[in-house]
C-alpha cells in the first residue's frame, strides 16, 4: 500500500512539473489539464490546488479559481500563496471585504510579504471607491460614480456588480453605446443576468425605443421577479408609451386641448428620459403653435433643445414661431444651427428667408409709419397718408414747445418718405422684397416732405393751418 501511495505521489509530482512547464509557456489550458491530473492522483496536496487556482486566474476564471484557492488553504492553513490567491480571486470578483481577510491572514503568516501588503491596500481602496460611488449615486453624480467604478475595476476586473453600476450610470449620462457594450459583454458570459438585461432595456428606453425596452425589462423580471429597478422602469415605459400615443391621436383628430393635457401628463412620468421628453416638449410646442400660443410654443421647443441639442425638428418649430412673432434674429440663429447640421436646399431657403426678414426689420417700417397693413391697397395708402400728414404737419404744431415741434417735423418727414415708397409700384416692390432702395438712385435723403404734401393736396398757392377755436385747426389753401 505504501509503495502504491509513493508511486501515485511521484506520478502526481510529474504531472505537476509538466503543468509548471506549460504554465511557464503561458499554455494555461494544458497547464490546467496536468494540474488536474496531479490533483486526481493526490487530492490532499494543497500546492496542486494552489497551482491550478493560479492557472484558472490567468484564464480569467476567477470564480473557479476561488474554489481551488479555498481548498488549498483548507488543506494547509499555513499556505501563504494559497491565502494570496484566495484574496486575489475575492478582489477580482469585487468581494473586497473577503479579500482583506485573506490578505490579513497571509500577513499574519508572513508580515513582511510585500505582495500581501500591496494587495491589502488595493482591497481597502476598492472598499473606499464603493462607499464613494454609493454616496454619489444617491446624489445623481453619475460621472463620479463611473470614475470610481473604473478605478475599482482596475483591481476587480471580473466584478459584474461594478460593471453593471458603471453601465447604468453611463446610460443615465446618455452614453448609450458604452453602456450597451458593458451590458452585452456580461450577457455573453451570462445570458440570464437580470441586471445586464435591465441595463440593455434602460439604454433602449432612454433612446426612445420603448417597445424594445419593455421586452428587455420583462425578460429581466423573468430572471429576477423582484428586480425593483426593472419593475419601475417597465411600468414607466408602458405608461409613457400609452400617454404619448394618446396625445398623438388627439393631435391628429384636431383635439389640441386634450393633446396638450396628455403630453403634459406624459412629461411628468419620468424626468430622466431625456430623449422621449424632448420629443414630448416639441409635440406640445406644436400643439401650442396650433392654439396660437406662440410664447408657450417657443418655451416648449427651448426645453426640447435643452434636453437634446441635436433635435432638428425642435429648432425648426421654434424658428417658425420666432418668424411668426417677428423675432427674426432668433429665427436666423436657429435656422443657421439647422443648416450647419443638415445642409439641405429646404433649410438653406428657410435661412435665406429669415435673413431677408431680419434685414427688412432693421429698416424703417413704412407700413407701420402710415398705420396700414402690408397688404393695404393703393387707396388705403393714400387715405393713411392724408390722415398722418395732416396730423404731423409742422404748421399744426407751431405753438408747441421746440422739442415737440422737432419730433412732429421728424414724423412728418417719415410719413412723406413712407408715402413716396409705398405709392410707387416699383419702389414698393423693391421695398417689399428687401432690396436696397438706394441701388437704383432712390436716395431717400433727396426728397422734400413739403413738396410731397403740396403735390398730394394740390392747390395753386400755399397752405396753412388756422385756429378755429382753442386747440382746433383747419387746413386752408392760399
Amino acid at each position: 500500500m505504501w509503495k502504491l501511495l509513493r508511486g501515485r505521489s511521484r506520478e502526481a509530482e510529474s504531472f505537476k512539473e509538466q503543468g509548471n512547464a506549460y504554465y511557464a509557456k503561458k499554455d494555461y489550458n494544458e497547464a490546467y489539464n496536468y494540474y488536474t491530473k496531479a490533483i486526481d492522483m493526490c487530492p490532499k496536496n494543497a500546492s496542486y490546488y494552489g497551482n491550478r487556482a493560479a492557472t484558472l486566474m490567468m484564464l480569467g476564471k476567477f470564480r473557479e479559481a476561488l474554489g481551488d484557492a479555498q481548498q488549498s488553504v483548507r488543506l494547509d492553513d499555513s499556505f501563504v500563496r494559497g491565502h494570496l490567491r484566495e484574496g486575489k480571486c475575492h478582489l477580482s470578483l469585487g468581494n473586497a471585504m473577503a479579500a482583506c481577510r485573506s490578505f490579513q491572514r497571509a500577513l499574519e503568516l508572513d508580515h513582511k510579504n510585500a505582495q500581501a501588503q500591496q494587495e491589502f491596500k488595493n482591497a481597502n481602496a476598492v472598499i473606499e471607491y464603493e462607499k464613494i460611488a454609493e454616496t454619489d449615486f444617491e446624489k445623481r453624480d453619475f460621472r463620479k460614480v463611473v470614475f470610481c467604478m473604473d478605478r475599482a475595476l482596475e483591481f476587480a476586473p471580473a466584478c459584474h456588480r461594478f460593471k453593471i453600476l458603471k453601465a447604468e450610470c453611463l446610460a443615465m449620462l446618455g452614453r448609450y453605446p458604452e453602456a450597451q457594450s458593458v451590458a452585452s459583454d456580461i450577457l455573453r458570459m451570462d445570458s440570464t443576468n437580470a441586471d445586464a438585461l435591465y441595463v440593455r432595456g434602460l439604454c433602449l428606453y432612454y433612446e426612445d425605443c420603448i417597445e424594445k425596452a419593455v421586452q428587455f425589462f420583462v425578460q429581466a423580471l423573468r430572471m429576477a421577479p423582484d428586480h425593483e429597478k426593472a419593475c419601475v422602469a417597465c411600468r414607466n415605459a408602458k405608461a409613457l408609451k400609452a400617454k404619448k400615443e394618446d396625445g398623438n391621436k388627439a393631435f391628429k383628430e384636431g383635439n389640441y386641448k386634450l393633446a396638450y393635457e396628455l403630453y403634459t401628463e406624459a412629461l411628468g412620468i419620468d424626468p430622466n428620459n431625456i430623449k422621449t421628453n424632448a420629443k414630448l416638449y416639441c409635440n406640445r410646442g406644436t400643439v401650442n403653435s396650433k392654439l396660437r400660443k406662440l410664447d408657450g410654443a417657443i418655451e416648449d421647443c427651448t426645453n426640447a433643445v435643452k434636453l437634446d441639442d441635436t433635435y432638428i425638428k425642435a429648432y425648426l418649430r421654434r424658428a417658425q414661431c420666432y418668424m411668426d412673432t417677428e423675432q427674426y434674429e432668433e429665427a436666423v440663429r436657429d435656422y443657421e444651427k439647422v443648416y450647419q447640421t443638415e445642409k439641405t436646399k429646404e433649410h438653406k431657403q428657410l435661412l435665406k428667408n429669415a435673413q431677408l426678414e431680419l434685414k427688412k426689420s432693421k429698416r424703417k417700417d413704412y407700413y407701420k409709419i402710415l398705420g396700414v397693413d402690408k397688404n393695404a391697397s393703393e387707396d388705403e395708402i393714400k387715405k393713411a397718408y392724408r390722415k398722418r400728414a395732416l396730423m404731423h404737419h409742422p404748421d399744426r404744431h407751431s405753438g408747441a414747445s421746440a422739442e415737440v415741434q422737432k419730433e412732429e417735423e421728424k414724423k412728418f418727414k417719415e410719413v412723406g418718405e413712407a408715402f413716396t415708397i409705398l405709392s410707387d409700384p416699383k419702389k414698393k416692390t423693391r421695398y417689399d422684397s428687401g432690396q436696397d432702395l438706394d441701388e437704383e438712385g432712390m436716395n431717400m435723403g433727396d426728397f422734400d416732405a413739403n413738396n410731397i404734401f403740396k403735390a398730394f393736396f394740390g392747390g395753386p398757392g400755399g397752405f396753412s393751418f388756422e385756429a378755429s377755436g382753442p386747440g382746433n385747426f383747419f387746413f386752408q389753401f392760399g
